[in-house]
């Protein structure tokens, strides 16, 4: 029901407009300029209906707070005589959304109505999403109000509406592609297509054709023509995960696209320009893979233009209790099973967690638990986390950190710390890369990424192979 605010002093008008237009608009009669402006200022009418006969007494001072009304967010609808028309027209011109003739037609007067109404309502939706848009602490789907995810959103936001390209570096399952994602449905290219490819997934002998596409023919079992990624990302975004994990070969390839602007598909010499925005994302430390002679140099430079670092969760552990409930909301709905909080000891034990899988690690910890949780909250015994006991371990199992003293940032210092503990923990455990983990209260998997980044030691590489449980 729209509710209509009629500004009239003619009583007669509330019950023949409240029957004509019938039960999709209530119609709140306000003779008294006071009692006008409570209503208005109140924001208890949608649209309003300014009644001026010229017949009225001091016409003048009725048309002055018609003008004060007409410049509220309120959208108005003039009713004149024909004496007023000239007035009216003018108060249509000042912001007054139309102009109908006293007495009204009611066809007419309803259909102004219903779209001053509908005009308003849209205003106001793009209003909202202009101000989420320009809010710094608001980036799309992503969560957190820590000061590293305000970092992250502020680099969004200068980025979205650049057509340069964007690398999103950090570890498995920090949400580097929800980063990607928030680039592209906020800049303007967000009604274009999202094409999001991992380039680890697809087979050496893929990749190319996948990327570019090919023609009927091009190679052994083709059997038609197929438009590759960057074809099918058009004007919108193409997102290359793992962009560390393509061979030189193909590196050469993309680097040509990035230098010249335009790409064939195999067994094509027709030229295609290329339009869509490019954001690259990879876990691995291209700078090290450069090094090393694993990446190109000039790809990097290419790709590496704005470069934005998605932290891991254990670095922001304020924004686990938000990310947590969103996850609780999210799944409870999902698997149609009512959850409605998390016990302070579970919210407890996610924070105190080391979260080496990061945020989707969580994710699938709070799906679990909202599965097996008996009740509508989830308990501590439902998260299935083992968090080592840090009262209870030997002493002399850990790195004293007071004689270690390494050079460079803070995270530099914080990762080859970390790097330095996984080494000694799996030559304490005789190469049981297992155990090892166990001790440190990290996964398997993190322990490998902190192994691979130490510096070859003959004698480590030699405890590993005598490893009892590789």
């Amino acid at each position: 029901m729209i509710k209509v605010g009629l500004y009239s002093e003619d009583r007669t008008l509330h019950p023949l407009l409240s029957s004509a237009l019938g039960k999709e608009f209530q119609i709140l009669l306000k003779s008294d300029q006071q009692e006008m402006s409570d209503l208005v200022s109140a924001g208890e009418c949608d649209v309003m209906i300014l009644d001026l006969n010229s017949n009225h007494e001091s016409m003048q001072e009725r048309i002055g707070f018609s003008r004060r009304l007409i410049a509220s967010s309120v959208p108005s609808v003039v009713m004149a005589d024909d004496a007023l028309r000239s007035t009216a027209f003018e108060l249509v011109r000042t912001g007054a959304f139309g102009y109908c003739r006293r007495p009204p037609s009611i066809r007419d007067l309803k259909t102004m109505l219903s779209r001053a109404y509908e005009n308003s309502l849209l205003k106001r939706q793009l209003e909202t999403v202009q101000q989420r848009m320009e809010d710094p602490g608001n980036c799309d789907r992503l969560i957190g109000s820590s000061r590293q995810m305000q970092r992250v959103y502020q680099m969004v936001h200068r980025v979205t509406n650049l057509n340069a390209a964007v690398l999103v570096t950090g570890e498995s399952g920090t949400g580097k592609e929800l980063i990607a994602r928030a680039i592209h449905n906020m800049g303007s290219r967000s009604k274009r297509p999202f094409v999001a490819v991992s380039c680890g997934a697809i087979p050496e002998t893929l990749i190319e054709a996948e990327l570019f596409g090919h023609e009927k023919g091009a190679f052994t079992g083709t059997v038609g023509a197929r438009e590759g990624y960057f074809e099918q990302a058009g004007d919108g975004t193409l997102f290359l995960d793992e962009i560390g994990d393509l061979s030189l070969f193909t590196q050469v390839k993309l680097l040509r696209v990035l230098q010249q602007m335009e790409f064939n598909r195999l067994g094509s010499n027709k030229l295609i320009p290329l339009r869509a925005r490019l954001i690259f994302a990879t876990h691995r430390d291209l700078s090290q893979l450069v090094a090393e002679g694993k990446f190109r140099q000039d790809l990097f430079y290419r790709i590496n233009v704005m470069r934005i670092e998605s932290p891991q969760l254990q670095e922001h552990p304020e924004d686990i209790p938000q990310i947590a409930e969103h996850f609780l909301h999210h799944y409870a709905q999902m698997f149609q099973k009512p959850m409605d909080s998390i016990e302070p000891e579970a919210m407890q034990m996610l924070q105190s967690y080391p979260w080496p899988g990061n945020v989707r690690e969580l994710e699938n910890v709070m799906q679990r638990a909202i599965v097996l949780a008996p009740g509508m909250s989830v308990r501590a015994e439902d998260l299935n986390l083992t968090i080592a006991d840090e009262d209870g371990m030997d002493n002399e199992d850990v790195v004293d950190i007071g004689d270690y003293h390494p050079a460079g940032s803070f995270e530099r210092q914080l990762r080859d710390y970390k790097v330095k503990l996984a080494v000694t923990a799996v030559r304490e455990n005789n190469g049981n890369k297992t155990l090892a983990a166990r001790s440190l209260s990290i996964s398997r998997a993190y322990l490998h990424r902190l192994i691979r980044l130490a510096d070859p030691d003959p004698m480590f590489e030699h405890d590993l192979r005598e490893t009892v449980n590789a």
